[in-house]
Order: structure tokens, then sequence, then C-alpha cells
């Protein structure tokens, strides 16, 4: 029978063993027949090309047994990513505090860790400190420094996924233009002794989103995350992709203008996250004689049930839903999710108020608005993701066989 053809690739080759794993790891393809039928290439060479997998220890036959073949003929043996062979270190960075996580390669959090960080003592004391979080989460897991394959980190501030720096972030004094990639992996090294491996950065909001869509929604082709804490940002998944814009800006809706004279912490008077933030409200509620220093103050006060922090989050909600009212009729999302401090009923509520009110009935009318149901693990999730994806995709799939010289 004779199949498709196969893809072509760079140079005009056929479909690797990089594309093989891709058809695996999708499940579009998982035995040799469906791969013979989905890339047009003979038996033979899709036996070459699996062996490599095998050899790299990223392909396992499957537990569930045979299965009938797409070509006829006998049952054929199902192949599945086998996901034991390395682990990924991700953390997320938030203002006060930050998260850490040894993560399978199918996204199972195996160990994690969380406590008080400030992003304002700078990068070298905070990317050193997780570096030793990260070697005592491995002996935690029983795992060692050479079985990482990469690391994934979340930071409150905009960042050029090129070169993995933040860029003129207004809540990280310090951090603009910092070498983040190269101080985490050193922090890596010198924590565990084990080799540099690849880290990769990105913005809190987007690996939410990212993690969030991927694991509650993977249907979902045009996915909006809003993070409300002590700032407010956003992430899109378009076509299971993160949307970044030009140059890691995308999704920053914290710095559009809503008309007050409140001072924000980029400079600027008048920013949503002036005056809607989990750190507005704090500032409001402190002003008012409540104990608030941060988001985090806020989310716990919503949880005693205050009553003032519950009236002044509904109407932050308000405002934020007043300027999502565009950010829906411009992408015309399937879900909206609310997530951070500040994602609770109340100012759910006032979200939902100003949104359906603003908005046109067409650009809502197939709109799911909820909250997160990853929470505080939604940027681990993602950012271990991120590492995955970017390390098993085909052409860096490629790359890494013949570093290893299978």
């Amino acid at each position: 029978m004779t199949g498709r053809p196969g893809r072509t690739g760079k140079g005009g080759n056929q479909a690797g063993a990089g594309d093989l794993l891709e058809l695996v790891r999708s499940g579009r393809a998982v035995t040799r027949g469906a791969l013979q039928q989905a890339t047009g290439l003979s038996r033979a060479t899709v036996g070459q090309r699996l062996d490599r997998l095998f050899r790299a220890g990223w392909l396992r036959e499957g537990a569930g047994g045979p299965v009938g073949s797409p070509l006829g003929g006998r049952p054929s043996i199902t192949l599945e990513f086998d996901d034991s062979h390395a682990v990924v270190l991700a953390a997320d960075l938030d203002t006060r505090h930050a998260r850490a996580a040894v993560l399978s390669l199918t996204g199972e959090i195996l160990a994690e860790h969380g406590g008080t960080l400030v992003v304002e003592d700078g990068p070298d004391a905070v990317l050193g400190e997780l570096g030793r979080w990260f070697a005592e989460l491995l002996a935690k897991t029983g795992h060692r420094g050479g079985e990482v394959c990469g690391i994934g980190l979340a930071v409150p501030g905009p960042v050029d996924s090129e070169s993995g720096r933040v860029v003129q972030p207004p809540i990280m004094p310090g951090w603009d233009g910092y070498d983040i990639t190269g101080r985490l992996s050193r922090a890596f090294t010198e924590h565990t002794g084990a080799p540099a491996v690849p880290v990769l950065v990105d913005n809190d909001a987007n690996l939410m989103a990212y993690g969030e869509q991927r694991t509650g929604h993977p249907d979902c082709t045009a996915f909006v995350l809003v993070k409300v804490s002590t700032g407010i940002g956003a992430g899109v998944v378009v076509d299971g992709s993160i949307y970044r814009g030009v140059d890691g800006g995308a999704g920053d809706i914290g710095h559009i203008r809503v008309g007050a004279d409140a001072l924000c912490r980029c400079g600027s008077y008048g920013c949503l996250a002036a005056v809607a933030s989990g750190g507005a409200v704090a500032r409001r509620l402190a002003a008012s004689g409540v104990p608030a220093a941060s988001g985090s103050d806020v989310r716990d006060l919503l949880a005693a049930g205050h009553p003032e922090a519950a009236a002044l989050a509904r109407e932050a909600g308000r405002t934020v839903g007043d300027v999502l009212a565009t950010v829906v009729t411009l992408l015309n999302p399937g879900v909206l999710m609310i997530a951070g401090d500040l994602a609770g009923t109340p100012f759910l509520t006032g979200v939902r108020e100003l949104l359906y009110q603003r908005a046109l009935p067409r650009s809502t009318a197939h709109l799911d608005v909820v909250t997160s149901r990853l929470g505080d693990r939604a940027g681990l999730v993602g950012a271990g993701a991120l590492v995955v994806e970017h390390l098993y995709a085909p052409d860096r799939a490629e790359e890494r066989l013949s570093e290893m010289g299978v």
C-alpha cells in the first residue's frame, strides 16, 4: 500500500526521528503502521528512525497490548513516550514569594517547595537561592542533577523570549536586561554538580495560561488568562501556542490607562494595575486601617470573609471587567480565566457585571468565564510544559539525538 507523501523538512529531507516522536507524543500515530501511513515512509525507514528513539530512551512499547494496524495484517504493538528518562525543573517567581518543583516529562509534579523570595533582592541572590531549592528537591525525589533535561522559569514581567531577559519590568527592580538564563544555569550547576542544561524564561501569566490551557482546556483554540495579584497581566494561548507579540509585551493589560490619577509603579498615572490590582486593593485597605501590604494579604482577608476586602475586590473586578470587554471583543476567546490573589467570588462577580454589560453579545455568546483550576501550580506546570515542548520539538529533537551520538 502506498501512503501519503512524507513530511519534507529542511534540505528536502523526509520526516525524521523527531517527527515520528511528535506523532507518538501527540497521539496522532502510535503504531509502526500508523507512522508509515502518516509519513509515507517505508517500513524499514520507520524502523530505523524508531530505533534511534528507543536507543535514546525516549520511546517504549505501550502496556496496552497490540492494536489493529491501519495497513492491515497482524495487530501492531503500540508506542508511547517514555517519560522516565529525564525530569524537568520549574520555578514561578512572584514579587515576594516563589514556588519550585521537579516535574515529570508529562507534567506530573514530583516534589515542590514554596517560600519567601523577594524579587527586589535582585536576580543574583534570587536565582542563586533557586539553585539551592532545586538541589534539595532533586534529593527529595531521588533524582540526580544529570537526569534534568531543562529548567523553566516564570517571572512577573515582560520577557524577550529569544534572549530570556526581562524588558523594563515595572515590579522587578534590577532585573532589566539581566542574564537570567546564564545565572540560573550556573546556580543549578553549583548546587548539583551537574552539567548546564537549557533554561527557558517567560512571563508568569503566559506560563499560567499555557499550563491551564493544556491541562484543562486543550480544545480551546483561543484562551485568555488574567492574573490579578500584586500587578495585573494576561496570557494568551492561540492554537496551542503562547502569543507573545513582537518582543514579549503581549498581554500587559495592567498598564492600560483607565482614567484614574493613581501613580503606577511603572511611573505613569492611571494604569489599571494602579487602581485594580491586589496591591492597589491592599493600599486602600491599609488606608482605612486594615492591615494589608500585598495581594497575598488581600487573598487571606477574602478567604476569611472580610466585608471591606470583598467590597473593594468586587469594585476592582468591575474596573478590570471594563477593560476585558475590549480584550474579549478583540480576541473572541472561548475561555477567559481569572487567576491570582484576587481570583475569588467578589472579584469574579465584578468582572462579569461589567464584561457582559460592555461587550457585544456576539463576543460573549460562546465565552466561559472561569477561575483557575491549577491554582498556585499553574505557572509551574506551564514552565515545565514549555521546556518539554521546546526540547522534544522535531527539529530540536533531531539536534539532541545527534549530540547524543544516537
